[in-house]
């Protein structure tokens, strides 16, 4: 039987996960059909394209840094404390 700190571990590990593949669809998306993206959004948004790969990078940066503090880091923090 799991205690609850196993759960916590388990429930965080998936979330990173979850997370992750989110990014990877985000960056596939941007590398494939960038242009597509860009087409669509400066329709709404008056955007140079320089600009709109700067977001884009410091978003993906954003969001993994955030994977890390929120997901990875509390998950490894409970593996080291639950150690026998």
């Amino acid at each position: 039987m799991a205690t609850d700190i196993d759960t916590a571990a388990r429930i965080l590990l998936w979330s990173a996960g979850i997370n992750l593949a989110v990014l990877i669809v985000w960056f596939l998306a941007f590398a494939f059909a960038r242009d597509l993206i860009f087409r669509l959004h400066s329709r709404w948004f008056k955007i140079d394209p320089e600009r709109f790969d700067e977001i884009h990078y410091l978003g993906m940066a954003a969001y993994k840094l955030l994977i890390l503090v929120f997901n990875v880091v509390p998950w490894l923090a409970i593996r080291l404390v639950s150690q026998p």
